[in-house]
């Protein structure tokens, strides 16, 4: 399937997507957070490039159909566990950008040899998080413009309490809004294949790039 047949494919699923919507509690250690999807979102867009060839290879990974959406509770022991993969998953993959790894400038893929960049922990985080049992419409993979104003991927986890971002670049999981980064876009909850704009909302940037 080409990136323009699965762009193409994103419109069966347009309307049933935005007749649902957002997700999710939380540990008394974790910080309070502003749900990302009640504030920011603002129209469905295209998603990233690098993701739309992910889907070529990995299609069972972007496989899903609409889902409603549904609180989630983080309780302390499911908080415990978003930490250690986070860190684990940190301490494990080592930065290497798609050009020294592939020889090309993007390139979206497990970092099952150790070595990946942004958009690579984030969906190592992801599948070790959907195989625990997780919800995959909570764990949306997210493109935000760093601190640097550089591009980035990080993982949103949605929560009754909030939105933390799960980031290759900081061991600690932090509510979305003290991140520093400024939000573009997203997957949507709805579904796997349908990403939403977030307005280029700043924090307390669009493929992502970046280690």
């Amino acid at each position: 399937m080409s990136c323009d047949a699965l762009s193409c494919k994103l419109a069966a699923v347009l309307i049933a997507a935005l007749a649902v919507g957002v997700v999710d509690v939380l540990p008394a250690e974790a910080e309070s957070s502003q749900r990302l999807t009640d504030v920011l979102i603002s129209e469905i867009t295209r998603p990233p490039p690098g993701w739309l060839e992910f889907c070529e290879r990995q299609p069972g990974d972007c496989a899903g159909s609409v889902t409603v959406r549904r609180h989630f509770a983080l309780t302390p022991d499911r908080w415990r566990e978003l930490v250690r993969v986070n860190k684990r998953v940190n301490e494990t993959i080592r930065p290497l950008t798609d050009l020294e790894h592939w020889g090309v400038v993007e390139r979206w893929s497990y970092p099952d040899d150790g070595y990946g960049d942004c958009e690579d922990y984030v969906l190592l985080k992801r599948r070790i998080l959907i195989q625990a049992g997780w919800p995959r419409e909570i764990l949306l993979v997210t493109v935000v413009h760093d601190k640097k104003g550089e591009g980035h991927a990080v993982l949103t986890v949605t929560t009754d309490t909030g939105d933390y971002v799960l980031d290759n670049q900081n061991e600690r999981i932090l509510p979305w809004q003290k991140t520093g980064y400024r939000f573009v876009k997203r997957q949507s909850q709805s579904h796997p294949s349908v990403w939403v704009s977030l307005g280029s909302q700043r924090s307390a940037i669009a493929t992502a790039t970046s280690r």
